[in-house]
């Protein structure tokens, strides 16, 4: 192992000087950890005023108050809960289906339906998201590129279609997990600051040359559109774990019986099993994994020890969903040679050295 010029880590968490748009102050904590802090001041009886007006705001005639997507997972189940049954509201709950869905996303996907909820399924064209897809994976090392524009696009025409002008996400990842600080104090994020930093730019190249069919529900409406999109993590502390016990316990959520692949827990983010190799490719990508990702979230709230942080994340991250991958190359309809090429050209070769069958990194986490 050796130090890698220029690379470094957060001095609270494990965020890596390598993630997209992060910042650091002059203790070495990244902004994740800055905010971390911030959070346990802030005024939040005040941020929830300003939730009950954006309610008020957007309440209509229809039968719906506002979109809630979700996945049938804790977050957007937490939201849709805290909708109904803390603030009267009927939310229209949308999940785009990604191509991939394990059995378990199936199981809370059903369970939070009868929990009490109105879910409205998207199916996207199936051949044009597979496309969609390999194009992310092979072009931008992004393996659910397609799915992933879609949970955005697509809602957004069910809000315009059903007359909803606001639409509520869960957390904003940039803020919470370390990212752009731009949206920091700003209650609302419009369809083009999704375009340009969630989806980074890549849009409209990856979506080229789709019929008119097709492209509908990856078409984002224009300018003047009056569909608000806000996360709820601006407006009351954004606590994980709290969401999945809430999840738990009110919509039926199931967690896997052995943990996810890649990472130590097993009750997040496991609906969809193209999510594993997303992960693996961020780890080869920037140096960080599932495990780290999820150790940061621990060490923000209490729960872990940063040296605890580093083993696990040192055991796991580097592990490659193999359960997965005959699904993975039937899916994209290639074979292990091409599938490893492409795992290959996007691997920082900075960071990690390639023997034709392992990827093993140059560094060891500080």
């Amino acid at each position: 192992m050796m130090a890698i010029e220029g690379v470094f880590w957060c001095s609270t968490c494990l965020n890596m000087s390598t993630r997209n748009r992060i910042e650091f102050d002059s203790q070495g904590r990244c902004n994740a950890c800055v905010w971390s802090e911030e959070k346990k001041t802030l005024d939040w009886k005040g941020r929830e005023r300003e939730l009950k007006e954006l309610f008020t705001r957007h309440k209509n005639d229809g039968p719906y108050d506002l979109i809630v997507p979700v996945s049938g997972g804790k977050d957007g189940s937490y939201v849709a809960y805290n909708c109904k049954h803390k603030y009267g509201l009927n939310p229209l709950c949308v999940t785009v289906h990604p191509p991939t869905r394990s059995n378990i996303g199936y199981t809370n996907l059903e369970n939070f339906k009868k929990s009490g909820y109105t879910l409205l399924e998207v199916n996207l064209p199936y051949e044009a998201l597979r496309k969609m897809n390999i194009r992310g994976f092979v072009e931008q090392g992004r393996p659910l590129y397609g799915w992933t524009t879609g949970i955005f696009s697509a809602v957004l025409r069910i809000a315009e279609a059903f007359n909803i002008s606001l639409i509520m996400y869960g957390e904003n990842g940039e803020i919470e997990y370390g990212g752009s600080n731009d949206s920091k104090y700003r209650p609302i994020f419009t369809p083009d600051f999704a375009k340009n930093v969630f989806l980074e730019n890549e849009v409209d190249k990856t979506f080229r040359d789709l019929n008119e069919s097709d492209a509908y529900f990856w078409t984002f409406p224009d300018k003047n559109s009056k569909v608000e999109l806000a996360h709820w993590s601006y407006y009351e502390d954004w606590d994980s774990y709290r969401n999945y016990m809430i999840a738990k316990e009110h919509c039926g959520l199931q967690e896997r019986e052995e943990q996810n692949s890649g990472t130590y827990t097993n009750f997040a983010q496991n609906d969809n099993v193209l999510y594993d190799l997303h992960t693996y490719l961020m780890y080869l990508k920037f140096g960080f994994g599932r495990a780290t990702q999820d150790a940061g979230i621990d060490i923000r709230r209490g729960a872990m020890t940063r040296e605890q942080a580093v083993q696990l994340a040192s055991l796991y991250d580097n592990e490659l969903p193999e359960t997965y991958v005959d699904e993975y190359l039937d899916y994209y309809q290639m074979s292990r040679a091409e599938f490893d090429q492409v795992l290959s050209k996007w691997a920082n070769t900075e960071l990690f050295t390639f023997d034709g069958h392992n990827f093993t990194p140059k560094f060891e986490i500080i």
